[in-house]
């Protein structure tokens, strides 16, 4: 049963799906499909319902033409999600709840377009129990989505995406990689390249009361959810900019990161709606 937080989405796939499965996208495959694609012999395709009188009587060689459609074809979905120990973040919402309705989203929506749906889950190393091949039915997806509510991490970083990348099919599929993103940039520039096959979509996980809504004044406790070092700070207004100021910058280098492989990142503060996946797939195909 499809949970009510699975919101889905419009997307579309910008390529020719290899996949000899039906679906609604484009493919390259020979089949039952509205899109013609040339004419051959009924030796070549033997199929008489497929019979063109009219090309036959131009044919010079005085062969049987049939005509030759494409079929439309599915193609995978996968959520590549990162619970390492900055994920376990609570602000509006915890991140990891918010990744559950992600991923959830995704599921629903490859399932309303008979496509694949897989999920690989993360931290230091893969989850494999949150992880889930493409080609298995939509209720698996649903069953194993809510075990995220459980799942906790302390002190993990977020290492594991290099296994991740490597777990993904070779067909060419749209991957959804959903992580606050409080990596080292050359760990993320290491996954994109790992993963480069696919068209990534980063869905950033920011919250507000990460570096917006801090102490206006006084002493605060900050732990770094990676190492699980506690500090104690006294906020005035100078720190709080710095922090701003500090989330500022980390955006601008994701943003050249990404740039660089022709990525456009999604970034969600808080609550996650799965209209901003469906806004951001009509802003790539305009």
């Amino acid at each position: 049963m499809i949970p009510d937080y699975a919101q889905p989405f419009f997307y579309q796939v910008p390529w020719r799906s290899a996949s000899v499965h039906t679906g609604e996208h484009l493919g390259i495959q020979r089949g039952p499909g509205d899109e013609f694609s040339k004419h051959v012999s009924l030796v070549d395709y033997p199929d008489a319902r497929r019979l063109d009188l009219r090309q036959t009587l131009r044919d010079p060689y005085e062969q049987v033409q049939v005509r030759v459609f494409k079929q439309e074809a599915s193609s995978p979905l996968y959520a590549v999600c990162d619970l390492s120990s900055s994920m376990q973040f609570q602000g509006q919402v915890r991140k990891v709840d918010t990744v559950k309705a992600v991923a959830a989203s995704i599921a629903c929506s490859a399932h309303d377009n008979s496509d694949l749906f897989g999920m690989v889950c993360y931290d230091h190393t893969v989850i494999p129990h949150l992880s889930l091949s493409p080609g298995h039915h939509a209720h698996q997806s649903f069953a194993t989505i809510p075990q995220l509510d459980d799942f906790r991490s302390i002190r993990r970083d977020g290492s594991g995406i290099v296994e991740a990348a490597g777990l993904l099919g070779q067909q060419k599929g749209l991957v959804f990689w959903i992580s606050d993103f409080h990596l080292p940039l050359s760990l993320i520039e290491h996954g994109l390249n790992l993963m480069a096959n696919h068209q990534i979509i980063p869905i950033i996980l920011w919250d507000p009361l990460e570096y917006q809504r801090l102490p206006r004044f006084g002493f605060g406790n900050l732990q770094d959810p990676e190492t699980g070092e506690q500090k104690t700070i006294f906020f005035r207004q100078a720190i709080r900019a710095q922090f701003v100021d500090m989330f500022e910058q980390r955006k601008q280098a994701l943003d050249q990161l990404f740039a660089r492989f022709d990525i456009r990142p999604l970034y969600v503060d808080g609550r996650f709606d799965s209209a901003l996946l469906s806004d951001y797939f009509e802003q790539l195909i305009h």
